[in-house]
Order: structure tokens, then sequence, then C-alpha cells
């Protein structure tokens, strides 16, 4: 709606002519034209003279004019618009001039006129009047009507322009008054003179420039066109009542007088008419205005009546208070939320809700709101009617009055003590599912349903390689293995159609190139369109299952090997025991002897074959001592030279410093002996064998990469070739015992399974590098010892000789203990024998005369070897015990080692050796 201040969209002064109003000025210029031209013809007709006519023109134009100034000055007074003053103080000074040519016009009031006026005084006031009118417009329209008057100022310039406009007017009155015998003569006779022509030219000119200048101001306004309309006019009047007629009171003198009271009128008729549109248009506007209002308070009190059913009903708890703390309102809410009712909390501070130590934070509140200034979401403490303390968001905001002044405040109170709580418990889960994720050490890959991955957790260095940037924005498929693609977008299909995939292995693809198996389990949510997917690396759980499955095997090949060994030895033992007879019984026999001889032998080859068995299976006594490593690799080495040829060069790099090993020294040199008859085999065209020692320590690092390594201090023992090499294929199996990269009949298998077996059993660790075509290394890692090494002083062996003592032999295998009583009986002692642990027990119980227990380790019955020598000691603390075994489990072995002071003759035996112990035992 048009506001009633808009004065430049309203008042004529301002508002830019229309077409219509162009053509309206332009028919109000024709027509004063025509009138001209019909009427300029018969200026010069003489008609009566009657003076009434000038002063009824005259009052009649004095009023038009001042009228208009008043309407122009109203103007003024709204726009502070200095043209206006002008045209206004123009027209202001015609009103005047006009009345004083009536008071001193001629034969009007008296002969000569009222104010001691001369005879030429009415026509030079006459001149001033319309002289002085153009140029009030010229300066009206040279002013800058975009520079606004100062409100200050406007009641100044109109006293100035007032009392400008008197002053003139009082000072040319009395110049022509009291001068006018001075002025050129205008009229005589009642006829123009020349100085009329002139004076009446210069006006003319006067006016005609005023005319052009507003004519070529642009834009035009309504006032503009019409004041253009009375300067034509003006320029008529002039014409018909000083150029064209002849004397006072012709048709041009009338006609010019008629002329000049019209024209006057054109800017009144506009300025009233604008006057009633102006007084139409408010009248319209006072309606609007009221109808607005009445709509405005309609909509007010329905606002009102909806604030208030939303206050009431509101779930947040609304309380209004003063800058004071005073409560003014409280709604339902409240009431539910702080358990005081209305009437209890109206007219009471707001110190009721808020715990003791809060007050500060309320006053402080409350002056924040004083200065303007609006709160949101501020969390706090309040206290409810029972005591108890509820968690509280506020929003807070200044009430102001209808001038802009705050003057309370409006507090909107929700109780986030449960949102909070479910808030906190979020943000932990939030937290956890967030630890989970970055802490995983499986792989978990959420993608979107068009497989581009999304987040990646941290784990894919360690899993893939890849750090999570490199993989997110990235299809998933760019990492699947490819002949696995389509298996996992079969798997992906499913989760799509909600089944959840669990134990599906698939591939992916390290950044180093290679596969990694993984085993997943994937889930599809509908909600945020995503795929999930938990993937747990398989690689060490397959090293661990092949190793598990390796002790496994080895487990089984220590009980077959155990089990064999122990039959096959008591076999071996009766062998050689009897081949020994058989080779004495047939000596002056060649053709005999030699076949005792290849059967002795062939017996010689099955015992090595059961020790290396045994060795491989940790089943081996082992009689470990702090052993100088370096002083064994020479004697070793020296050992060698004739055995692997003079093809093969030796070289021995010793570690500087003391290398002290725990270890069975003859188990040791067994071992290098094996690995070093490896390499020769392995360097048929000849080559080098390195023999290294050093003192290591294998540290956590080199643990976790080799799980059954103990981390700690070692003696590290290589054995290097510079031969064919063995091929990658074949390095997991060169420990298996009987596996062999030989040819068929060039070697059992067992070298290095025993090896291995040796250094598993002494608490080592051996490991296996190689190349082919450029050599092999083996490194044995032995515990190290602090110790010196011990002077090998050991037991003296004496002569394998026999005795006179008593010697009870206990063995259940019926064939072993016939050969052994007649081995012992051969050697002149006397024997007693027992199948099992209780009949010894008893043949002891019997025979106090019993020098040495000869027992099996091993024994059917509650009692095995060791128990029986121990339950025996109890009973005869002095008596001696020697075991013998080809299989002793753990009876008298321990951890790898044969116990402290136990005497044990491994089977299979010959007689020397028998002999040899049997006086070890008896002499010990």
């Amino acid at each position: 709606m048009q506001s009633i201040e808009d004065h430049r969209e309203v008042l004529l002064s301002t508002s830019t002519a229309t077409r219509r109003d162009q053509i309206a000025a332009l028919a109000a210029v024709a027509i004063s034209t025509l009138l001209f031209a019909a009427a300029a013809p018969f200026a010069k007709v003489e008609l009566p003279a009657v003076p009434a006519f000038v002063a009824s023109y005259q009052s009649a134009l004095a009023l038009n004019d001042l009228i208009t100034a008043f309407l122009l000055f109203s103007q003024f007074v709204l726009l502070r618009s200095r043209p206006l003053l002008w045209l206004a103080s123009g027209y202001l000074f015609t009103a005047p001039a006009s009345l004083l040519h009536t008071l001193v016009f001629p034969g009007l009031y008296s002969q000569t006129g009222l104010l001691d006026a001369g005879p030429q005084t009415a026509v030079w006031i006459y001149m001033i009047w319309h002289g002085a009118f153009p140029l009030f417009v010229l300066a009206y329209a040279l002013d800058d009507r975009r520079r606004p008057t100062p409100v200050g100022s406007v009641a100044l310039s109109l006293s100035v322009a007032v009392l400008g406009v008197a002053i003139a007017l009082a000072a040319l009155t009395w110049a022509v008054i009291a001068h006018d015998t001075a002025l050129p003569a205008l009229v005589r006779d009642d006829a123009a003179t020349p100085a009329l022509k002139v004076v009446v030219g210069a006006i003319w000119c006067v006016t005609s420039a005023a005319l052009l200048v507003l004519a070529l101001r642009r834009p035009h306004s309504i006032l503009d066109l019409w004041v253009m309309v009375v300067l034509c006019a003006w320029l008529f009047d002039l014409s018909l009542t000083s150029l064209f007629n002849a004397a006072r009171f012709d048709l041009g003198y009338y006609a010019g007088r008629i002329y000049g009271l019209l024209a006057a009128s054109f800017v009144l008729g506009v300025l009233l008419a604008d006057n009633v549109s102006l007084q139409a248009r408010l009248t319209w506007l006072l309606q609007q205005q009221r109808r607005q209002s009445e709509s405005e308070r309609t909509r007010f009190i329905a606002r009102e009546r909806l604030f208030s059913a939303v206050v009431e009903s509101s779930n947040d708890a609304i309380i209004t208070l003063t800058l004071q703390g005073k409560i003014t309102s409280w709604n339902r809410a409240a009431e539910h939320l702080f358990g005081y009712g209305a009437d209890e909390a109206l007219g009471n501070d707001i110190g009721l809700i808020v715990p003791a130590e809060r007050r500060s934070e309320v006053d402080r509140i409350l002056s924040r709101i004083g200065g303007g200034e609006k709160i949101e979401h501020h969390e706090t403490i309040r206290r409810h009617k029972d005591g108890r303390e509820i968690e509280v968001s506020l929003g807070v905001s200044p009430i102001l009055d209808a001038h802009g002044v705050v003057i309370g405040a409006s507090k909107v109170a929700r109780d986030i003590t449960e949102s909070k709580r479910t808030r906190t418990a979020l943000t932990r889960e939030t937290e956890e599912r967030r630890r989970i994720f970055e802490t995983s050490q499986d792989l978990i890959l959420v993608a979107n349903s068009y497989g581009q991955l999304m987040q990646v957790s941290p784990s894919a260095v360690d899993v893939l390689g890849y750090r999570p940037e490199e993989m997110v924005g990235r299809n998933a498929s760019d990492f699947v293995y490819p002949p696995e693609l389509e298996a996992v977008r079969s798997q992906m299909r499913a989760c799509r159609r909600g089944r959840d995939v669990h134990n599906f292995e698939a591939q992916l693809l390290h950044k180093e190139g290679r596969g990694v198996v993984l085993n997943w389990m994937a889930s599809w949510s509908d909600p945020v369109q995503r795929h999930f997917f938990v993937g747990r690396d398989l690689t060490e759980k397959r090293a661990a299952e092949a190793q598990f499955r390796q002790a496994q095997k080895m487990e089984a090949v220590g009980q077959l090997t155990g089990g064999v060994a122990h039959d096959f030895n008591n076999i071996l033992t009766v062998i050689t025991g009897s081949i020994g007879i058989l080779a004495d019984a047939v000596s002056d026999r060649p053709e005999l002897a030699s076949v005792a001889k290849l059967i002795d032998d062939s017996a010689d080859r099955g015992a090595q074959l059961t020790r290396q068995l045994l060795a491989f299976a940790r089943k081996q006594p082992l009689q470990p001592t702090d052993l100088d490593i370096n002083a064994l690799l020479n004697e070793t080495a020296a050992l060698l030279r004739p055995t692997l040829g003079a093809q093969i060069e030796i070289e021995r790099i010793l570690g500087a410093d003391p290398c002290i090993a725990l270890a069975d020294p003859n188990q040791l040199a067994t071992a290098v002996i094996n690995l070093a008859l490896n390499a020769r085999d392995a360097m048929p065209q000849g080559g080098k064998l390195t023999l290294e020692t050093a003192n290591v320590t294998l540290d956590q690092d080199y643990a976790d990469a080799h799980s059954e390594v103990i981390v700690g201090d070692y003696v590290m023992i290589a054995v290097s070739d510079t031969g064919c090499g063995i091929p990658p294929a074949y390095l997991e199996k060169v420990f298996d015992p009987f596996f062999s990269t030989k040819g068929t009949g060039k070697g059992t298998g067992l070298g290095l399974s025993m090896v291995f077996g040796f250094v598993k059993q002494s608490g080592g660790h051996i490991q296996i590098y190689s190349e082919v075509g450029h050599g092999t290394s083996i490194k044995l890692y032995l515990p190290r010892s602090a110790s010196a090494p011990a002077a090998s002083a050991g037991l003296q062996a004496p002569d394998a000789r026999g005795g006179n003592e008593t010697i009870l032999v206990v063995e259940d295998d019926l064939l072993v203990r016939q050969h052994v009583i007649a081995q012992v009986a051969g050697l002149g002692y006397t024997t007693l024998a027992a199948a099992n642990a209780a009949e010894a027990l008893d043949v002891l119980e019997r025979h106090p005369e019993i020098d040495l227990l000869f027992t099996d380790v091993i024994m059917p019955g509650a009692m095995n070897g060791r128990q029986l020598a121990d339950a025996a000691r109890v009973r005869r603390p002095a008596l001696r015990t020697l075991f013998t075994s080809g299989y002793t489990e753990n009876a008298i072995v321990h951890h790898g080692r044969l116990d402290a002071g136990v005497l044990l003759l491994p089977k299979p035996y010959r007689k020397p050796e028998l002999a040899r112990m049997i006086r070890i035992a008896l002499e010990a």
C-alpha cells in the first residue's frame, strides 16, 4: 500500500508528467493561441470605459495568485524544494502587486488614483508586476531541484521569502509613486509611448527566456507543464494589453485582462485539483489504514490466542521474568518440569528453581539479556520442587516494549537429563566403535552400493600394505584377487538380499602384488545403504596351523620312532651280542667269518639308523656340558679334511670372543659332520666349506618372526657351502625325515632331520638359507653358557673285564634277558634274573648279596626301571644301578638331558661295552 508520506509520487510539483498531461497542456496552449489570434485583429476597437471591471479583475487576480502562492508554499514545506520557494514567491509578489495596481489606477477610486499616484504610476506598477513574475519563474527553472532545504531552515526560508517580497514590492512602489516624474512616460493621452514598447519588449524577452529555460529542463513535472502554459498566456496578455491595443478600455485592453485572469487560473486549478486528489487519496489511505488496523487487531487477538495455546500446550517450560528475576508467567510444562504450580511460582524470584551455587549464573544471564543479547542452548542445572536436580537446556530472549526497551526476559527450558544420558551413551558407544575400528587388527571396509570404498580401517597398512587414504574412493574390486572377483560379487549380492555372510574366504592383493587370504564376515545395511566387511588375515593362522601340523607330524614320528626303536634295539641287542660269539666261533673259517662280518655291519647300520631316528624325534638322551665351540670346530675340521677330499677347501671364521655353549659335544660334532657331508655332496666338482662361529643375541623382533625362538643369547655355528643350492620348493621339507634331494640309494634322508632334532632338543634354533647355483648356509643357534668350559675328565673307562660280584638283570623281553644273562655270566658275574619290577623287588628281598641292579628302563607293569631303582634304593641305599634302554621315554631323561648321576647303556650294545659299563657302575 502506498504511504501518505511518499510526497514525490503524489505532488504535481514532483510527479513526472505523463503523455496525457503533456497533451492537456498543449491543448491549453493551442486554445490560448487561437483565442489570441482571434482577438488580436480587433484589439484597437474602442469600447465603453468600465472602471469597475478593473477593480473586479484585479481583486480576482490577487485572490487567485494569493491562493496559488499559499498552495505552493505548503508543497515547499513538504518537499523543502528551493525552486518551489521561488515560484511561490513569484505568485506572492503578483497578488499584492495587482491590488496595488487597482489602488493607483486613475479614475477608479479617485481621479488620479490613491496613494498620491501620478499619471504614470499605474502603468509602471503594471510593468513591474508583469516583469517580476517571469524573473521568479526563471529562478524556479534555473535552481537545482535536487538540493533540498535543510529541515531546520524551512521556517527561515519562508520568513525570508515573505519578507523579501514585501520589501521588494514596497521599494518599487515607493520609487514609482515618489519619483514618477523622473521615470520615462509610458502613456501619453491614453496612448502608448515608444518607451512603453521598449519596456514591454524587455518583459516579453524575459518571459520568453523563462519559458525556454523551463522547456529545456527535463524531465518535466506536471507543475512545469502548467507554468509553461501560464507563461504562454502571459505573453499573449502583454501583447494584447500593451502592444496590439491603442488605449485603455479598447478590445485589446479588456481581452488582455480577461486572458491574464484565465491564464493565472491554470496553475491554481491544477493545484486545487491536486489538492482534491490528495484529499481523496488521503481518505482512501485512512480507510485502508483503518481496515488494516482492524485486520491487524483481529489477527493480533487471534495470534495472542494461538500463542497462548502454543505456550500452554508446549512440551518445553516457557517462563517470563522481569530483569530483577521475578516470575511473570509460568506455563503448564513448567509446572510439570519443576513441580511448582503457577500460583506458587508467579511473583516469586527465579531462585525458586535455581540451586544456590548457580544464582550468580542467573544474574549474569539477566545482565546479558538487559543488554539486548540473546542466549541459546545454554546447558545448566535447575532444581525440582522435591529437591532433585534437573539438567536443562535454556534459550533466553529479551522482551521489548513498544519503544524497543528491554523490560524482561523470556526463557524456554527443556529437560535434557534423559537426552544427555542418551547422548553420553551414544558418544561412548561411538567412541568405542571408533576405537575398535582404529585398533582392530582385522581389516574393516565400508563400501557403498556400487562397491566404492567409503571407510578403511588403519589395519589396512599391516594387512595389505596400503594406507587407508590410498584405498578410500576406489572400488573394492581393485583390491580383489582377479580369479576370485566373481565369487566376491556373488557374496555381495547375497548380502544385498538380506543374508549375512560368515566365514567366506577370499584373497585380496597386497600392495607388493602377492595375495593375502582373509576370512570375511559381510553384511548390508539398508538404512545407510552401505556394505560392511570384516576380514581376518589367515596368513599367521595358516602358518600356525602348518606349524601345528608339523609338530603333530613330528610328535607322531617321534612316538612311532620310540616304539620302533625300543623293540628294534632289543632285537639288535641280541643280534650284536650273538654275532660276536658267532664271529669268534668261525674265526678259522674265512667264508663264514665274512658272513658274520656282513651281519655285524648290518646290525651297526640298524643301530645307527635307530640313533638317527631318536635324534630327530628328540628322544635321545643328551649329556650337555659347557662346551668351547671354537675348539670343537677346530677338532672337527681336522677330522673332516681326509673325509671331504682335497677338492673341498675348508675355511674357519671363528669368533674372537670365547663361544661357550651348553650342548652335548658328541651330538654336536655328529651334527657338524652331517652338515659337512651334505655340503660335500652339493659340491661334486669341489668348492669351499666355511665353518663360522659368533656370539649373537636373538631379540624380540627376531622372536616375533620365528615363533619357536626364545629371546636370549646364543652361540651361532654356520656351515656354508658354494654348492648347487636347494630349490625354494624344497626348503620347507629338508628337515623332514627320509626326505632327500639326492638320488636313490645315496642317503637315508635322516642327516638334516637328526641335526634338526638335536638343535631343538638342546633348546636352540636352526635356520637355513639357500640360493640355487650359489650355495647353502645352515646356521645353528645353541644357548650360550656364561660358565667356562669344564675339563673333560669324565670317568676313566676301565678295561673290558669281568668280576665276581652278583648282578640282578631285569628285562621284560625273554630273548634279550636270556642273552644278557649269558653275556654277564660269561664275564664271571653271578647273575639273577627278573621279568618285571615286582619280581625284581622280590629277588632283592631274598638276595641281600646283590651288588648291581642292571635294569631296562621301559617295562610293562606299574613300575618302570627308574621307579624300580628308586624303590630298591630305599631298601638297599648302597645298591648300584645301571640302566639300559633302546628308548628312554621320560624316565631318566628330562628336557632332553640324562638325569644327573644316572648311568645308561644304550641298546644295542656289544659285550665289551657291557663289560666296561658294568665295571663303571660297580666302581662308581
